[in-house]
């Protein structure tokens, strides 16, 4: 017989579903109420009447408002709107882009372009998390069922905030998040509530907060219902450390104790009241462990955790280097991608969530923000005119307009009051749920690699690497690919592209050879090809990296501010810094020889 407990989750979760298909059957109608009460909400801040006057929005027929709104004001970078947000940072309490007042700023991981950059955050942007969450787990739930009050193993990390020049509270949006009321409010929603008290989410340590994660994790390692993180690197991370101190773990286990790395007094103070001795448990733990070196840790979560159902975090993008580690540890659990957003704004969830990573689609949530979507097309490949990437774009459509198979790039006119503002993003639409989209995520916008007339984005990167690094397993010495970044060199003619690598394992100087060669052969860009052959573009080189190397690299960031939780390595980088520590941990050369 169903619990009280469950019957009002699953109660809640159909409720949450009907919604839904009632917004999606009326998507259309919903955006134009959704901009609408963007500007109503927000009617008269300086951003808007500088492009729109002093309309009366009340007055005006939404549809009206719509088409004026989208011929008035132009579409904006954040570069564009720098200078406003700088403002409000600084103290500036005007309506500058929002009537209700910005109290806390969002900082963007700053892996994509460098640097980091304030985003509005208000008490909406937590709302719609909340509800995106919850929205997420009810589709979950009918896949992938779970039992009421059991735990999840959150592999979660908040960052330190600061108060900038005015006296706003800058963090991540994640910590954010995890500090607001909102975060309580869903556990007790769904029913499912993290292993890790508040102290160890927010320590700043992202290692003694990995420690404490897996150590709570093993405490309640019978309850655990799913394993999930912000991004799928986080769990890779989490349970490579696994790999070096689950002898550690067992003893803390063994002995009701917490291991002296922890050497922050409140976190450890908030594990030892919730852990006790367990020598059985310990016991277990540790021949499992001794079975699952044998097999190179292969079904490390299922052995562990029994009871788990999926494992659940974003899987696209600059993630899907992750996932063969990542399935290599989830054995024949079902890896489920998490919801597509950004700092700015919440976009689409997974309603299907038995599909492949490889192969979801997100649903967009008209709700949330005014979405527009700029037309891509693909320039002929000799085409040279382009200095950003190889699209040509049309005028933006509203959502009701988007076409199957067709590119775009994102726009989002927000509550938190970013209008117009292009995402960067480059998503292909797959097909409709009712009358919203259901997008595939392609790439980054920003082109990454590119010398001459050469163009190649991250997915382009991506691909090249994900096959050729195939050759490693197939070795003798069945060496494993870590993780990987680029450089465009130009500061040398011919300029030429440059791989790092790193490699757990060792691998033949032959073989290493072999993949330079077919990394450079592989890139299909025309602009590449002719230049490689031409000369004009010098021989691709790569780089293996030691074993630590893009550790430091985190560890740069996370002391730039960065959260663990929201860090992705870049996959091209031209920033001096860590092109230093590449190069400073560079440990063998290999130079291409496929043109000759």
């Amino acid at each position: 017989m169903e619990s009280v407990a469950a019957g009002d989750v699953r109660n809640g979760e159909q409720d949450i579903i009907s919604w839904f298909e009632d917004v999606a059957e009326n998507a259309s109608r919903v955006q134009t109420q959704t901009l609408r009460r963007i500007l109503e909400l927000n009617s008269g801040v300086e951003y808007l009447k500088k492009w729109m006057g002093d309309i009366n929005v009340q007055e005006m027929e939404a549809s009206a408002l719509e088409s004026l709104y989208t011929s008035s004001v132009p579409l904006a970078s954040h570069a564009d709107l720098e200078t406003y947000i700088q403002r409000i940072a600084d103290g500036d309490t005007s309506p500058i882009l929002t009537n209700q007042p910005i109290t806390t700023l969002s900082l963007s991981s700053g892996t994509t372009e460098g640097r980091q950059k304030y985003v509005p955050f208000t008490c909406h942007s937590s709302k719609t998390t909340l509800q995106i969450f919850q929205f997420a787990a009810a589709y979950r739930s009918r896949v992938y069922p779970i039992r009421p009050g059991g735990r999840i193993l959150e592999f979660i990390y908040g960052s330190k905030r600061f108060k900038t020049k005015g006296g706003i509270i800058a963090g991540t949006a994640t910590t954010h998040y995890f500090a607001s009321e909102e975060f309580k409010i869903k556990q007790e929603k769904t029913k499912s509530f993290t292993c890790s008290p508040e102290e160890v989410i927010s320590s700043g340590d992202y290692k003694q907060s990995t420690y404490c994660h897996l150590l709570l994790g093993l405490h309640f390692h019978y309850k655990v219902e799913f394993i999930t993180s912000t991004f799928a690197y986080s769990i890779v991370q989490a349970f490579r450390a696994f790999e070096e101190l689950w002898r550690n773990l067992c003893n803390d286990i063994r002995e009701g104790t917490v291991s002296s790395r922890i050497s922050l007094p409140n976190v450890r103070k908030s594990v030892s009241d919730i852990i006790s001795p367990n020598p059985g448990l310990a016991s277990w733990i540790e021949a499992s462990c001794r079975e699952l070196e044998d097999r190179d840790w292969y079904g490390l979560i299922p052995k562990l955790w029994p009871n788990a159902k999926y494992v659940y975090s974003i899987m696209t993008g600059s993630m899907q280097p992750y996932l063969k580690k990542l399935r290599h540890y989830a054995g024949d659990l079902p890896l489920v991608s998490a919801d597509y957003g950004s700092t700015e704004s919440w976009i689409g969830a997974n309603i299907d969530p038995s599909s492949p990573p490889e192969n979801v689609t997100f649903t967009v949530i008209p709700t949330f923000s005014y979405f527009e979507f700029i037309p891509l097309y693909r320039q002929n490949q000799n085409c040279v005119n382009s200095s950003i990437d190889d699209f040509i774009e049309d005028d933006p459509v509203p959502l009701s307009q988007v076409k199957i198979g067709q590119e775009y790039e994102i726009v989002l006119t927000t509550f938190t009051g970013l209008y117009r503002y292009r995402l960067g993003d480059v998503v292909e639409v797959a097909g409709f749920h009712k009358g919203t989209p259901k997008l595939n995520f392609v790439c980054r916008r920003k082109l990454i690699l590119t010398v001459n007339i050469d163009k190649n984005t991250e997915k382009d990167l991506q691909c090249v690497v994900d096959r050729v690094s195939q050759l490693l397993a197939k070795a003798k010495t069945k060496a494993e690919l870590v993780d990987f970044t680029s450089h465009a060199d130009v500061a040398n003619q011919p300029g030429h592209y440059i791989i790092y690598w790193e490699i757990k394992g060792e691998a033949d100087d032959e073989v290493l050879a072999e993949c330079c060669n077919e990394m450079d052969a592989s890139f299909v860009d025309q602009g590449y090809i002719v230049s490689r052959k031409t000369n004009s573009i010098g021989p691709l080189e790569l780089c293996i990296v030691d074993g630590e190397t893009f550790k430091k690299i985190l560890e740069h960031f996370i002391g730039k501010g960065a959260a663990f939780s929201q860090f992705k390595t870049p996959r091209c980088t031209d920033n001096e810094v860590l092109l230093r520590i590449l190069n400073d941990c560079t440990i063998k050369r290999f130079y291409s020889t496929a043109y000759g």
